[in-house]
């Protein structure tokens, strides 16, 4: 068997724009239900969420559970990892259990970036450790060319979210081995001094800058927008992978809208009211 295709690395290759939702419950269960609901890819997030390497195995294997499940024309969701903080051994330890690819927070000069794109390769290419034998990524080795193909489908994604990052944006963005440069809007401002401001006018107009330096580089740009209004802007602006939603905050809204269709109901039921 051949090492899977990295569908996402190929979308971005080609050009084509992939929307994608973020997941922050940490919940496998969740996680399944969401790969099913016809998003291009889905950020599980290690870095604000409360996921370990186990739960993001767990799931891992969920999204793989609702691909399988799907109709052959449903879109496949690919599942990006993102990682704590960019270290070497971290960046082993998600390849190793099958992520393929990785998003990496507050990468800030084009010397972390290159460290980066060594860790997700193999040698020559790279210095990841050789351990496919131990790893999920190669099916426990029923992917006998595993060691061999598992570069090529090897997508990195670095974040760009401080004023030193975009100072060293076009280095960044030019570095061999980086797939993406992913715009963190929150963290941008809150270093450009618009702490809790990412509509900033000087943010937005360093977010549509910096959309378009990744763009002249050749690589993918990404950034995250809740709302429909920034998703389409960014879009617009060049953006190629968009997340536009998270788990969290569609479960919260959802819920209280709902409740909110009730006004007064707790205080007008009798006692012992159920609804069944």
């Amino acid at each position: 068997m051949q090492t899977p295709t990295n569908l996402f690395k190929k979308a971005m290759a080609d050009g084509r724009t992939q929307i994608g939702l973020w997941v922050g419950l940490a919940d496998p269960y969740a996680t399944e239900l969401l790969a099913g609901t016809g998003y291009d890819w889905l950020l599980i997030d290690g870095e604000h969420a409360p996921n370990d390497l186990r739960s993001v195995l767990a799931q891992l294997q969920a999204v793989a559970s609702a691909v399988s499940a799907l109709p052959a024309n449903a879109p496949r969701p690919h599942p990006i990892v993102r990682l704590p903080v960019g270290e070497t051994a971290l960046v082993k330890q998600y390849l190793d259990i099958g992520a393929q690819t990785l998003l990496v927070p507050m990468v800030d000069t084009a010397e972390q970036a290159a460290q980066l794109a060594q860790a997700m390769r193999y040698p020559p290419e790279g210095i990841r450790g050789m351990g496919a034998g131990l790893a999920r990524a190669s099916r426990w080795q029923a992917y006998p060319n595993y060691i061999h193909e598992a570069n090529a489908q090897a997508c990195l994604l670095v974040q760009a979210e401080t004023v030193e990052a975009m100072q060293n944006l076009d280095a960044i963005a030019a570095t061999p081995g980086v797939d993406g440069v992913f715009i963190g809007p929150a963290d941008l401002s809150a270093s450009m001094g618009f702490v809790g401001q990412p509509n900033h006018p000087e943010v937005q107009a360093a977010i549509t800058d910096g959309i378009a330096r990744i763009r002249r580089a050749g690589k993918a740009a990404g950034i995250l927008a809740t709302a429909e209004g920034p998703a389409r802007q960014w879009l617009g602006a060049g953006a190629q992978f968009v997340a536009v939603g998270i788990d969290t905050a569609l479960l919260a809204g959802a819920a209280q809208a709902l409740r909110a269709r009730f006004p007064g109901a707790a205080a007008s039921a009798g006692p012992g009211a159920s609804g069944y």
